[in-house]
């Protein structure tokens, strides 16, 4: 099968840094796949807060990288390297990618493509390669959650926040988040947490104690940063682990070290983006192997926000830094 390939695309760039207005529709090159890459014609583009953070001049994108945001897409393969032999022009995949996205066209390492679980549409796929390969590989692999485990992940209306409360929740954990107001809280709710702490209102560190009898959690994955670290260590119980995986709010923080030893406490994080391939080949497969068939079955699913046409991405931009989302922003083509 072949397909008549454009020679320009249009494309989202950031004009300069600064607000979502810098967002600006122009005309790239059709880029070409190398070897190992495929050439993905974009149906639907997830938006990310990396996409927002290097909007802002604050998260380069790494050596090698196309400038163009965009780190998951969902389209139909239109072109394949030679040394791509699983896929083939005509599939339908969903695929992480190191930048890029917010374009008609756009090139992913075959390795970082999955197909799209049936029943889910193009938009709907775009949400789940970021989100979900983040949340396994610092939930499960990183954070090594166990079943009956106490699990607490802020900001459970997000992208991440929808993922990992229904993930951990499958997987047999006590899962507790937070969120911003009542409505949101009792979306968690109904995502499967067990407990949603309005953090406007009440004290989550206080809460957790209570509602532990003193234990806390095993597990927390954050991205607040700086204004919630102390605040995380001390919800930890003995031999608890935090995973931050965002800082919102500042990367330097005041840490009780004493605490850290006294519970045995590890506090650890990570960045996907800049790591290699075959790391990110591996989170594929186990979501293949874990995850991919409980979305076919309808037992974890994406959970949607609003979508935007590409070329309204500074307005996808303003709705993800207004806070008011509920799980994932899709830009189509």
């Amino acid at each position: 099968m072949s397909f008549d390939i454009t020679p320009s695309m249009q494309a989202i760039e950031i004009k300069e840094f600064g607000g979502p207005d810098v967002l600006t529709t122009t005309t790239r090159p059709t880029p070409t796949p190398s070897r190992h890459e495929v050439l993905i014609a974009v149906k639907a583009a997830g938006v990310n807060r990396p996409d927002c953070v290097q909007r802002q001049g604050l998260y380069p994108a790494p050596p090698g990288a196309s400038d163009i945001p965009g780190l998951e897409i969902a389209g139909r393969i239109v072109a394949v390297g030679n040394a791509v032999q699983h896929l083939k022009p005509g599939d339908d995949v969903c695929a992480l990618v190191t930048g890029g996205g917010y374009a008609e066209y756009c090139l992913a390492d075959a390795r970082l493509c999955l197909p799209i679980p049936d029943g889910l549409t193009m938009a709907e796929a775009a949400a789940l390669p970021e989100t979900y390969f983040t949340v396994w590989s610092n939930v499960f692999d990183r954070g090594g959650l166990k079943a009956g485990e106490h699990f607490l992940v802020h900001g459970g209306t997000s992208g991440i926040g929808t993922t990992a409360i229904q993930l951990a929740k499958h997987f047999g954990a006590i899962v507790y988040t937070t969120a911003g107001n009542d409505e949101k809280c009792q979306r968690c709710l109904e995502l499967g947490a067990d407990m949603a702490i309005n953090y406007k209102t009440e004290n989550f560190v206080d809460v957790l104690k209570e509602k532990t009898d003193k234990k806390g959690m095993n597990l927390i994955l954050d991205m607040v940063g700086a204004k919630y670290t102390a605040a995380n260590l001390k919800s930890l119980g003995y031999d608890g682990r935090l995973v931050q995986i965002a800082v919102m709010t500042g990367i330097k923080a005041e840490i009780d070290i004493g605490l850290i030893m006294r519970r045995r406490l590890t506090f650890t994080g990570s960045t996907l983006r800049p790591r290699d391939i075959d790391f990110k080949a591996a989170i594929a497969e186990n979501l293949r192997k874990h995850v991919w068939p409980l979305i076919e079955q309808g037992r974890v699913a994406p959970v949607m926000d609003q979508q935007f046409p590409l070329t309204r991405a500074g307005d996808a931009h303003a709705r993800m830094e207004s806070s008011k989302h509920i799980g994932k922003i899709i830009l189509t083509t």
